[in-house]
């Protein structure tokens, strides 16, 4: 039908601009936040662009439903504005009529959202964590850099070599620095070399000193060596990270109904269901008198989705920490969004306004002669 076609290849035109547009940008801040923590240590710059596509993939989610949005808002608000909607009215088309064109259309979003909320996001998580663990398990020595101080994967150590050292395995005037406890210990040397003894490494030091400093004493110790071996990496057991409610998966969190594994699930499942809310709401919003201006319906279709996303990470943070349970949050947050987005549609549909709605409740009063 003409109508429905009309009606698909309007929004496919608007959603798949709206896609370019929004990923661009949220492309942009991931990259400039990920070469932040690269800058800082926590990211592996050779894998900048790999945590960047997996960063991007997880909020691909909020991408699509904030698009699809979009598109039923503009792309009915440029109808009202064009007069089309005119034409469509007086032919017999009411607003209800465009919600069977527009689920045809969004039917493989809406899923596509849902898959991603309970698949890919734990899974894009997982690997980013697991980027960002092998890269902080990198032995001591890996993080040695000619002319940089660096920083063991404790903490607890600081190493140091001149620039005119060849690499991070030999190394002139080498610098060490480390806290075990109350203990200080500061090691100095012209140079020094990766050795291995017995399957375990040490880094041997050649012409240098250390200094031991007790620091609820204050006693200070000097000592200088010729040769002295320092172990390095005395642990090489991989460091187990706790694993967050983001990185197990849906089928885990419903296995383990934790009130935090709970929470989580409440926010995926929330994506699902606030993508088809909006698409909803998108058709009430857009319904509006052309002479008033598109910031008017624009402000009120924001304001409609901030809340609507601010309420479903309040959800989260609330089932989280007991004070409401998941089943009663679902009905009381989505239902509610529903019952709203029907009503305002409907009122919308019959073209009813607060003027008449009050006229039809006040009670008719008789006139005296």
């Amino acid at each position: 039908m003409l109508f429905h076609s009309s009606i698909r290849k309007d929004l496919a035109r608007s959603f798949g601009a709206t896609v370019v547009v929004l990923a661009t940008i949220v492309m942009t801040i991931i990259l400039i936040r990920t070469l932040g923590q690269a800058t800082r240590g926590s990211v592996n710059p050779s894998e900048v662009m790999l945590v960047m596509g997996l960063t991007v993939i997880g909020h691909l989610t909020t991408i699509l439903t904030l698009s699809l949005f979009i598109a039923v808002v503009s792309t009915l608000s440029r109808m009202y504005a064009d007069s089309e909607m005119v034409i469509w009215f007086s032919s017999g088309r009411g607003l209800v009529s465009f919600s069977k064109p527009l689920l045809r259309f969004a039917w493989p979003i809406l899923l596509a959202i849902a898959l991603l909320a309970l698949f890919v996001w734990p899974w894009s998580n997982q690997q980013i964590q697991d980027l960002r663990d092998r890269y902080e398990q990198r032995n001591d020595i890996e993080r040695v850099a000619p002319g940089q101080f660096q920083e063991s994967a404790g903490g607890k150590r600081v190493f140091f070599i001149d620039k005119d050292s060849p690499n991070n395995q030999t190394g002139r005037h080498v610098f060490v620095s480390s806290i075990e406890g109350a203990i200080e210990t500061i090691t100095t040397a012209q140079q020094g070399q990766i050795e291995w003894h017995q399957g375990e490494r040490f880094l041997s030091l050649q012409q240098g000193q250390q200094m031991l400093r007790n620091h609820q004493t204050g006693e200070v110790r000097i000592t200088e060596f010729k040769d002295y071996q320092l172990l390095i990496d005395p642990t090489s057991k991989l460091v187990n990270t706790d694993v967050q409610s983001r990185m197990i998966s849906t089928l885990g969190l419903l296995k383990a109904p934790t009130a935090i594994n709970l929470g989580e699930l409440s926010w995926r499942l929330g994506l699902a269901f606030a993508a088809f809310n909006l698409m909803i709401m998108g058709l009430a919003v857009a319904s509006v008198n052309p002479r008033v201006g598109k910031s008017y319906h624009l402000a009120v279709a924001l304001f409609c989705f901030v809340g609507y996303y601010n309420m479903v990470n309040v959800g989260q943070n609330w089932i989280a920490s007991g004070r409401t349970t998941l089943p009663a949050f679902m009905l009381l947050l989505h239902g509610g969004a529903f019952l709203l987005a029907i009503s305002w549609l409907t009122v919308r549909h019959l073209n009813l306004s607060w003027r008449s709605l009050f006229t039809l409740v006040q009670p008719k009063t008789r006139s005296t002669a």
